[in-house]
């Protein structure tokens, strides 16, 4: 599915730092033979799953955390206060630059997920829908991670990115914990579709 000690070891770094590729030209990147041979299809497909179920996600979560966000979610919602990684590559930026940003989008997600997860696990036990729905889609971001850390390293030899990523919930209050929440779901809502057509085109068999 990957490199997976590479991934994991991308998901330790919680400390915010400037999001940038290294260019390795030793032997850092591991075996090409670590990618599966329809890894490009592979990322497709978990691209397009993640495009088609994000508003359902954000409109569970929103119909789960009651009032006042049911009734305020433009107002509670808002994500121009938080922290999301910056997107401005399109369909004529280079491939390597499309890779780049959406690992630093899929990376900085699959943390933000995990923070949603345990929050909601403590707040809504008992919403096995949502849970579940946030259990597949990190499942799904996870080896999308795997793939196109395999497509950075087999296509252009980069092994490492750093990644920035967004503030802890953890010693918050209930209503903010919701709150963060529903702001980087409704931001994931916003970027997610723009990934989606900027990546898919460059997916196509070389």
């Amino acid at each position: 599915t990957g490199v997976v000690p590479f991934v994991a070891l991308l998901l330790l770094q919680r400390r915010p730092v400037a999001g940038r590729a290294l260019l390795v030209t030793g032997t850092g990147c591991p075996s090409h033979g670590l990618c599966r041979s329809n890894v490009q299809e592979q990322t497709r497909r978990q691209v397009a799953v993640l495009n088609a179920t994000a508003q359902e996600l954000f409109s569970l979560y929103l119909k789960c955390q009651g009032e006042p966000f049911s009734s305020e979610a433009d107002k509670l919602c808002n994500p121009a206060g938080i922290f999301f990684p910056a997107f401005r590559v399109n369909r004529t930026s280079e491939r390597k630059e499309v890779m780049v940003a959406m690992y630093k989008l899929f990376a900085f997600l699959n943390a933000s997920l995990g923070n949603i997860t345990r929050d909601q696990e403590e707040l809504n036990p008992m919403a096995k829908e949502l849970l579940e729905r946030l259990h597949n889609t990190t499942k799904t971001t996870r080896g999308l991670i795997s793939n196109l850390t395999c497509l950075l390293c087999k296509n252009y030899n980069i092994f490492q990115v750093d990644v920035r990523y967004g503030d802890s919930s953890k010693g918050k209050s209930a209503f903010k914990k919701k709150q963060q929440g529903c702001q980087v779901l409704r931001k994931y809502v916003q970027v997610i579709g723009q990934a989606a057509r900027v990546l898919l085109p460059h997916l196509s068999p070389s």
